[in-house]
């Protein structure tokens, strides 16, 4: 095997990842344009012409309304492939005539008139990556597949990144397929079982020619060569005296060209050696990669289903769960029951209507199968109570109404989507009960009893807690029926209910099966019955006493049962036992605890040893380090709380303890419900023995209880969080693009976006893009020196200032977008407000409310970022726009942000849970947030629509699809791809179901179609016959009806000129004829209320808001309904721009500062935030009789105070004197309502004192943010929640001329670097000079971090984010690279994997074929670079590229 099957490639690792095209003459890769080599989309050969004949025959054939059949004649298909085959032949026969440089000396030779052509002309050699010409000839590449269509738009070089490349050439002809397949609807099925999708080109709809082959270089033939090199014939026949003919080895292109029909046929769906084999999609690709194409079984069947796909994912657990009425009944008092109590300020007296609603919306969303959005927007009258009271008539307005309605909204649309998930909750409840149920039967089949308690438990269970209680309950009373049963049906008991009873199950069963059990009864009364006491339920239940004392009858023979029981002691403890196991088991009993728990609970929190060192004052976990008395309805109003006491105890730092608060009062009343009322020496020990059982239960129900509302509080916060990110995510999603001056809101700008990213103002690049209202970037470049002049001075503006200035008036942008990820980012800010005021720029020129003409001051923004740095490094980008830099792609963010925010968000698709939404949103499942949150994106894409048609061509619109009521990701997919096989164009919302006469296939189903129809708009066109006004609109074809019995209306035409008008233009022809006349403004004069009555009274239709609906929607079609677009306020721009909060940075806190300027009697210093500020004189030293100059240097990094913080300006005044330093402002932390162990405080902080006091050694303090007095362990526990690459410096056991750093390489990796101090004044003072390892020297700790220890994290960042990195062990990555070559024999493939014991090291494994040895070298990750073999490489590129190398020369020697 040679080097180059190691790898195909950098970025390649299996056959899926997209080529460029390769040119075999040159060299060169070249970006394949339009599926061809050639330029703007023309071929280079003779074979376009026999493609495009091709493409016209079909293409006319489709004009006669002829569908061109896959199912072609043997004879056809036989004709066809051997045009290819001899297409083929011809191709490589010209290749073989080409002329080497040998052959071009040999001509020149024996004819010396011959003349060479010029070196542009002659084929270029393959350089190195060193720029040396390689001597290799270039191998022949198999297969080229093809590239993303941005890729084609440039050309590369074909460097070293490809020098491994293996792939085969696929040279079949995928036009006439592609055509066949495209114009024939009864292949349907077989193109969405086809995994090549097919694209479309978003100018004219039709296909690319991506699919088509590679052509190969214009064909030269000898005829072509005596052209290109100037041969007479005799010459020409000399030539081919000493080459031949070239036909010499036909025979083997025979052969081959047989195997490429062999492999071309087995592609071929309809082939039967294909059918034969059974070749499907799961044969071909592994099961991630068809999960991700949304190709698997399910995913199909899903599309198939007429079902909204949202619902068949949600429901797929229940998906043979059949509701009875009396359970759909249950459920909408069950679900009303949990939402009517968060309804605060509602009536009482509306609960009735409040059930009612949920009813019909489960109706809704059940039987009919709708989703929220839909009957949000067109059930909306369903959703309101509306109350009609009497109006004492008037005598001065007889035409007054006698009635007043008053309508309340019953639900909103947060209410709908808590519906929709209670709803799964009822049917997993239910289908547990059945599950209980069914099994319950099971045991009454093989033995004849009947249990009353769980009969009358189970269905007045209501919580799966509860469930869970009674399915308990039955496997501990019937354990032995259960075992019998397991026996008798085995295969049946793996499916079902049951478990196999325990030890501890057993030791009850012989209790409940021995004499000890009548000992049990002796107690006189029963589990169940005094849970019934407990709850308060029913008639009480006495205790009746036995007539001996407990030890006594214990001794009794009846109830000893040897060998097991024969002692009355032994007797009476495993009585006992079993009674407080049967109450502790109880339903009833468990019910009366729950809910003492939610009562009267209460939250302790005890610090760990590990806490008490970790949690100091300034730590997050603060407060509630020694919290006492928590009342569990507190943390309703502070969520994240609790969760971040949940986060602190799974890192081991604290303990939570929930307990009952009053538990001894509530003994004391479970203790008079159990026990008898009588008065004697013997009723008094039978309560002392019934008291201790009860002690027994309930000390095994508070751990139950304790881990259960543990469990159910903490689903609450999480809820509750996830809630908060919606509503905050819903927020930054209402609001309609940037509306420029004078424009309708919802217009979308043209937008000029500038940015310094996160450079250095006045030093470092400011690049800007132009971005078009269509999306497309026309133009971009960059400012290298942007300022203003001062004319007092004589001083110019500086060419940038000019050329932007030149800019704004050429291009006239609406607004221009400015935004970075630095506190410098406000100056560019103040200055491009500076260069708009001087230099008078002004907006487009609009038309006032007057008519007159005006323009006003260009507009300058401040945008939200957080989409634009996803974007910026995003394959997306990359794609989009290849040629940019990264900052040039954050600029195209800021814009498009501007011109739709929403768009911008839907691009993100999952990884939209990486922006902020709330600070707690890290302590909630990623799962629970993105659901959450796309609820939020479902409900306003459905506010806003999308435009079918633009879908088709633009893929942000696009984007937005999978969010429409109904849809989703793959029925989104199916839907265009049926669209653009109808023609790729949507004239009506009618033919997306389909239309047999027109040859029109259904893109979705009626069920899908009528939850996404209204949503899906067309744009009107008054010249289209097919047009439909009303598909312009949020009306849905249920009620076209209505809105053109309301546009005929307001025309006061008669029945009978509506018919005339339908009769000769159609069915939407009033409607048209409304807005031809410019009368849409008349549907406001109807009398909708009548209409709606009436509308109730005979049809039984409530649609009074949807008249409404249809009233606005006729007047304006799609009316914006968002808000403007939100500014950024000063807090978040600071955030922003900063990375701080009002918590992470505040006046009086000490940090670390660079300074920039020492000035006489001033200091102007930096802190890394980027925040700048000055430090006055009196500020500066408690010397004044040293000069600042004396005392400090520039660049030098020291601690200051935060005396004030300018916010808005992102300016701070900072105070040095030693005795402020020493004495920094704790951030006040907000205490909880509960208690607080003040005394354990005291005592801890006076334990730590006093360990510190008794140390061995001195305890050495260095003046650094960063230090901590800890040990290697305590080191790594700090840093064991904190993220990657983040620093602790701590004392050294080498002695006092060391230091240790200690940084987090990766989860459960640390370094431990030594650090030798030089220069030292003294023992106790740091270093002037550090070094690490003899090698690396830094003058200070800030130093050191940054270009040592960060410089590192960032390699390590570099190396897990690439492609070839495997998140796994060592062995689980040779696994994955051995299953690898196994699938694909004829690759090899290489990856890379951390080492965990040695830290700062990466495993490179690779294997070089199928059979091949596993093998791997050590990588060392060092300060800017990668360690190899001792070679350094400074990023993952060159690391990829150099292992190619020396593996390849590996081999060479290897050979040699």
């Amino acid at each position: 095997m040679s080097a180059r099957d190691l790898i195909s490639g950098e970025a390649e690792i299996d056959s899926q990842e997209e080529d460029d095209s390769f040119d075999e003459e040159t060299g060169e890769v070249k970006p394949k344009r339009n599926g061809v080599n050639g330029i703007n989309g023309h071929l280079e050969d003779s074979s376009e012409e026999e493609d495009d004949d091709d493409d016209e025959e079909a293409a006319a054939a489709v004009r006669k309304d002829f569908i061109v059949e896959d199912d072609e004649e043997p004879e056809e298909r036989e004709r066809r492939r051997r045009e290819r085959r001899k297409r083929r032949r011809e191709e490589r026969e010209e290749e073989e005539a080409g002329l080497d440089e040998e052959d071009l000396d040999l001509i020149g030779e024996a004819n010396p008139d011959f003349e060479r052509r010029a070196p542009s002309e002659v084929k270029s050699p393959i350089l190195g990556h060193n720029g040396q010409p390689i001597d290799s000839p270039q191998p022949k590449l198999k297969r080229l597949k093809r590239g993303h269509k941005e890729d084609r738009d440039g050309q590369r070089s074909k460097g070293i990144d490809n020098i491994f490349d293996s792939e085969e050439e696929d040279e079949t002809d995928f036009r006439n397929q592609r055509q066949s397949h495209r114009t024939d609807p009864r292949n349907l099925q077989d193109e969405f079982a086809d995994f090549i999708e097919e694209d479309f080109d978003d100018r004219d709809g039709a296909p690319d020619d991506d699919d088509a082959d590679v052509a190969r270089p214009t064909g030269r033939t000898f005829t072509g060569i005596k052209d290109a090199a100037g041969l007479d014939e005799a010459a020409l026949e000399d030539m081919k005296e000493a080459f031949g003919q070239g036909d010499e080895y036909d025979w083997a292109l025979d052969i081959q060209d047989q195997e490429d029909e062999r492999e071309q046929r087995l592609l071929e769906s309809e082939d039967p050696e294909a059918l034969a084999k059974g070749l499907e999609l799961k044969d071909v690709f592994e099961p991630s990669q068809l999960a991700e194409k949304f190709l698997t079984d399910e995913d199909n069947e899903i599309r198939a289903t007429d079902v909204p796909e949202r619902f068949q994912l949600a429901r797929a657990p229940f998906k043979n769960l059949v509701l009875t009425s009396e359970q759909f009944k249950e459920e909408s008092i069950w679900i009303t029951d949990l939402i009517w109590p968060r309804k605060k300020g509602k009536d009482r007296a509306l609960k009735e209507p409040f059930r009612r609603s949920v009813a019909k919306v489960l109706e809704f969303m059940v039987s009919d199968e709708y989703e929220v959005p839909f009957i949000f927007q067109h059930r909306k009258d369903y959703l309101i109570h509306t109350e009609r009271t009497p109006v004492t008539p008037d005598p001065n307005n007889p035409d007054a109404p006698d009635f007043v309605s008053d309508a309340q909204r019953l639900l909103d649309q947060d209410d709908l989507w808590r519906i929709s998930e209670l709803d799964l909750k009822f049917r997993a409840l239910i289908d547990k009960r059945n599950a209980l149920s069914e099994t319950y039967e099971k045991l009454q089949d093989i033995a004849e009893f009947r249990d009353d308690v769980f009969e009358a438990m189970l269905p007045a269970a209501a919580t799966m807690e509860e469930l869970q209680d009674v399915q308990d309950y039955l496997h501990f009373q019937h354990a032995s029926k259960l075992a019998d049963l397991a026996a008798l049906n085995a295969s049946s008991a793996s499916n079902s209910t049951h478990r196999r009873p325990g030890s501890a199950r057993a030791l009850f069963d012989r209790i409940r099966s021995s004499n000890v059990y009548g000992l049990v009864r002796a107690f006189g009364i029963t589990a169940d019955a005094f849970a019934q006491n407990a709850l308060k339920e029913g008639r009480r239940q006495y205790t009746e006493d036995p007539t001996q004392h407990p030890e006594d009858l214990a001794d009794d023979e009846s109830i000893m049962d040897p060998p097991d029981y024969s002692f009355g002691a032994q007797c009476l403890k495993a009585a006992k036992a079993m009674f407080a196991e049967e109450i502790s088991l109880s339903p009833k009993m468990r019910k009366v605890m729950r809910k003492a728990y939610y009562e009267d609970g209460v939250i302790d929190c005890f610090r760990t040893e590990k806490g008490l060192r970790r949690i100091d004052e300034y730590h997050p976990y603060y407060n509630f380090k020694y919290l006492r008395n928590q009342q569990l309805a507190d943390f309703s109003e502070q969520p994240d709380v609790f969760l971040r006491m949940i986060r602190a105890e799974e890192e081991g730092l604290i303990e939570i303890r929930i307990r009952m608060q009053n538990m001894n009062s509530f003994k004391k009343r479970l203790y008079t419900e159990i026990e008898s009322d009588n008065y004697s020496e013997i009723a008094e020990a039978w309560n002392r023995e019934r008291r201790e059982v009860l002690d027994m239960a309930l000390s095994k129900l508070d751990k139950i209880m304790a881990r259960g509302v543990k469990e159910n509080l903490k689903n609450e916060c999480e809820d509750q969080i996830a809630k908060k990110c919606r509503d905050e995510f819903g927020r930054r999603l209402d609001q309609a693009p940037y509306k420029p001056k004078g424009m309708v809101l919802g217009t979308v700008p043209r937008v000029l976006a500038i940015s310094n990213g996160a450079g250095s103002f006045g030093r470092d690049a400011i690049c800007w893009a132009w971005v078009e209202e269509d999306g497309r970037v026309l133009e971009n470049g960059k400012f290298t020196d942007l300022f203003l002049g001062d004319p007092e001075r004589g001083q110019d503006d500086s060419p940038d200032a000019k050329a932007l200035a030149k800019l704004v008036e050429r291009r006239k942008p609406d607004v221009i977008g400015v935004s970075g990820y630095s506190a410098d980012s406000r100056r560019l800010y103040k200055l491009l407000d500076d260069i708009i005021e001087r230099k008078n720029l002004r907006g487009p020129t609009y038309e006032d409310d007057d008519g007159n003409d005006r323009s006003d001051r260009l507009e300058l923004v401040i945008v939200n970022d957080e989409v634009a740095r996803l974007y910026q490094t995003s394959a997306r980008a990359a794609i989009e726009h290849p040629g940019l830099a990264p900052l040039t792609h954050y600029c195209v963010g800021l814009a498009k942000y501007l011109q739709s925010p929403i768009k911008e968000y839907a691009a993100l698709s999952d990884d939209v849970i990486s922006i902020s939404l709330d600070a707690a949103q890290t302590y909630v499942p990623r799962e629970k947030i993105l659901k959450y949150v796309q609820t939020a994106m479902i409900d306003y894409v459905n506010l806003i629509g999308v435009d079918i048609n633009e879908a088709l061509t633009d893929s942000y619109t696009a984007n937005l699809l999978p969010y429409i009521s109904g849809l989703g990701p793959r029925k989104a997919l199916q839907l265009m791809k049926v669209i653009r096989i109808n023609g790729g164009t949507v004239f009506n919302r009618a033919e997306l179901v389909g239309d047999a006469d027109a040859q029109r296939l259904g893109a979705v189903g009626p069920r899908v179609w009528a939850n996404c129809a209204s949503f899906l708009y067309v744009d009107y066109d008054s010249s289209e016959p097919e047009a439909d006004y009303l598909d312009n609109s949020r009306i849905h074809p249920e009620d076209y009806d209505l809105a053109r019995k309301m546009a005929s209306d307001a025309l006061e035409m008669d029945e009978e000129d509506v018919a005339a008008e339908m009769a000769e233009h159609g069915l939407s022809a009033v409607v048209r004829k409304l807005v031809a006349e410019d009368a849409q403004h008349k549907v406001e004069d109807l009398i909708l209320e009548e209409y709606s009555e009436q509308l109730e009274r005979g049809n039984n239709l409530r649609k009074r808001a949807t008249l409404e609906t249809i009233a606005a929607e006729i007047q304006q079609p799609y009316e914006e309904l968002r808000n403007n677009f939100t500014l950024l306020s000063s807090e978040e721009i600071f955030t922003m721009f900063t990375g701080e909060t009002r918590e992470s940075l505040y006046e009086g806190m000490v940090v670390p500062v660079s300074i920039k300027k020492v000035g006489e009697d001033y200091i102007e210093a930096r802190m890394d935030c980027g925040i700048e500020g000055t430090v006055p004189a009196i500020d500066i030293s408690d010397r004044p009789d040293f000069s600042p100059r004396q005392l400090y240097q520039q660049f030098q990094t020291v601690q200051a105070k935060v005396k004030h913080i300018n916010r808005k300006t992102l300016t701070a005044i900072f105070v040095m004197r030693e005795a402020d330093i020493r004495n920094p402002v704790k951030n006040n932390f907000e205490r909880l309502l509960g208690d607080w162990d003040d005394e354990q405080e005291r005592a801890d902080k006076d334990a730590m004192k006093e360990k510190n006091d008794v140390s061995g050694r001195t305890q050495r303090v260095v003046k650094h943010p960063l230090f901590k007095p800890f040990n290697s362990a305590q080191a790594q526990e700090f840093l064991g929640s904190q993220a990657r690459g983040d620093v602790v410096i701590r004392p050294s056991s080498k002695g006092p001329d060391h230091l240790a750093v200690t940084w987090k390489v990766s989860d459960n990796i640390y370094q431990h670097i030594d650090v030798l101090e030089l220069d030292k004044s003294n023992q106790f003072s740091s270093g002037g000079t550090l070094t690490i390892g003899g090698k690396h020297k830094y003058s200070d700790l800030d130093e050191l971090i940054v270009n040592h220890v960060k410089a590192m994290a960032k390699k390590v960042d570099e190396m897990m984010l690439h492609e070839k990195y495997q998140n796994g062990t060592k062995a689980e990555t040779e696994r994955w690279l051995s299953t690898y070559t196994e699938a694909n024999p004829k690759r090899s493939v290489y990856a890379f994997c951390i080492d965990p014991k040695h830290p700062g090291y990466f495993f490179l494994c690779f294997k070089a074929g199928q059979h091949a040895q596993l093998q791997s070298w050590p990588v060392k990750v060092v300060p800017q670079a990668f360690e190899l073999q001792r070679n350094m490489y400074p990023d993952m590129r060159a690391l990829c590229n150099g292992f190619k190398l020396l593996f390849t020369n590996m081999q060479g020697v290897k050979r040699r």
